[in-house]
């Protein structure tokens, strides 16, 4: 399709608060998304549980490119791009497994990690007729695996850019940081402790990858697609919990909105503008009715009684958000904060209608067997192809990109003026805004850093980036 644009802004209209259907259906714009935002922002990977022993490794991607997340015998963790440097071919095909070295199957060519064998992680150590053809003259240091330009373990979670130029993690986070903060630390008060459980929940579905960013990052008005679940009553805690896990209050609720950052996140939530126990209320289900064996609802009640007595202790005083809401780092990582379930997503990009959905379950490294399996159970009801909430959002998701496909339906452009011009500084926060529930601006947000992404290349413009259009 030709070009109709000459900036990417073009289509984002921040002042009308509209979006061109382009951006959900053009190849050419998706190709341009690929070299302009995926090559260059931060990612995430995966997490350091996947691979707990030497020579570990998994499957994970970047974007539309296959790499490979690895933990060396020395536990050092690395991120390199899966295909092989003479002809390209994938070195590692099985999702996940344990290997000292990366072999290629076409033509032999083997890499290692090994800090005691390598200069550099993914080194060429094996080359077929090294000695007699080569003359033992091919540098192995400059035709290893790539490595990722910046790689950061931030609590167990691992991130990692392209761009060697790229900021920090912490400065492309900004203050969203706190509440990266609260989907990893462990629910007891505690830094970090968390750890993912039943693998990955891997998923195709027909749509943009930017429609489950957007609907994550801060879309309420959809809640209407799940009214069938919420009669169900499919809470962790038996019949009648609702299924985000709070069914009671015994605290004063935060007032629920949604806040946008300049640097295009955005969480649905409470800035951090008061004491953790001045809106202290229970944030976990009962665990009154049967759900499993007869003792697993008491052991698991009283699990997280003690997880909520010590969250109170631990932060009492101390300036956060309350554990709630979910959340969008952008580009393309989502996350369930608030508990039930308790999870992450990373929707990658596959073409300009195509998305694969990565879903990563997280609990506890701590908790008891009974906790797990209970959560597990639950999380696998609700989320994924498999999860009631999960077909409500593909289904919008897939007909939407099929809507909008068409030459008469490109003509005319999405509608996100909801408060448009509404919102202010969210307390307590650096180069953020809040907006009571429910509002658009985080998907406003969302695109004014698209279009910062896809129209610049310098970093220094882009951080700190201009004031957002309210």
């Amino acid at each position: 399709m030709t070009t109709k644009w000459s900036s990417a802004r073009q289509l984002v209209d921040l002042d009308r608060g509209t979006v061109s259907r382009e951006v959900y259906v053009n190849e050419e714009l998706f190709a341009q998304e690929l070299e302009k935002i995926f090559a260059r922002a931060w990612l995430f990977v995966g997490h350091e549980s996947q691979v707990p022993n030497p020579n570990d490794y998994v499957l994970s991607m970047m974007g539309a490119e296959s790499v490979i997340l690895t933990r060396d015998k020395q536990g050092r963790i690395h991120v390199l791009l899966n295909t092989c440097r003479h002809r390209g071919m994938k070195v590692v095909r099985y999702d996940e497994g344990n290997c000292p070295t990366f072999s290629c199957p076409y033509h032999g060519w083997s890499y290692s990690c090994d800090g005691n064998l390598v200069e550099v992680p993914g080194q060429l150590v094996g080359v077929p007729h090294y000695k007699d053809a080569y003359r033992e003259k091919l540098d192995k240091v400059e035709w290893g695996l790539i490595n990722v330009a910046q790689l950061v373990n931030y609590k167990g979670a691992i991130f990692a850019t392209w761009d060697p130029k790229a900021p920090s993690f912490e400065d492309y986070l900004g203050d969203m940081r706190m509440y990266l903060d609260i989907l990893l630390d462990s629910w007891d008060g505690g830094e970090g402790g968390t750890e993912v459980i039943g693998g990955v929940m891997r998923w195709r579905f027909p749509a943009n990858w930017k429609f489950p960013a957007e609907n994550f990052g801060g879309d309420s008005l959809h809640l209407i697609s799940h009214r069938s679940v919420e009669i169900a009553g499919i809470g962790p805690g038996g019949v009648g919990q609702q299924r985000n896990g709070l069914p009671r209050v015994t605290g004063r609720r935060p007032p629920r909105g949604h806040i946008s950052f300049d640097l295009g996140h955005s969480v649905s939530g409470v800035p951090p503008f008061a004491q953790y126990e001045e809106y202290d209320y229970d944030p976990f289900p009962a665990f009154e009715s049967p759900v499993g064996p007869v003792d697993q609802p008491k052991i698991v009640g009283e699990y997280f009684k003690h997880l909520a007595t010590e969250r109170r202790r631990r932060l009492k005083g101390k300036i956060m958000p309350a554990l709630d809401g979910v959340g969008l780092i952008f580009p393309n990582f989502t996350c369930h904060p608030q508990g039930f379930p308790r999870d992450l997503c990373v929707w990658q990009p596959l073409t300009a209608r195509l998305t694969e959905g990565w879903r990563l379950l997280l609990v506890e490294r701590d908790a008891p067997r009974e906790v797990k399996d209970l959560l597990r159970h639950h999380y696998i009801r609700y989320s994924g192809p498999s999860g009631m909430t999960e077909q409500d959002d593909m289904e919008n998701w897939n007909y939407a990109t099929e809507a909008s496909a068409g030459t008469i339906a490109r003509r005319y452009p999405y509608n996100n003026q909801l408060r448009l011009g509404e919102v202010v500084p969210a307390s307590g926060l650096r180069m953020a805004w809040w907006a009571p529930s429910p509002n658009e601006h985080t998907q406003r947000s969302l695109y004014k850093r698209w279009g910062e992404f896809m129209d610049s290349d310098n970093w220094d413009q882009m951080m700190p980036p201009a004031p957002l259009v309210k």
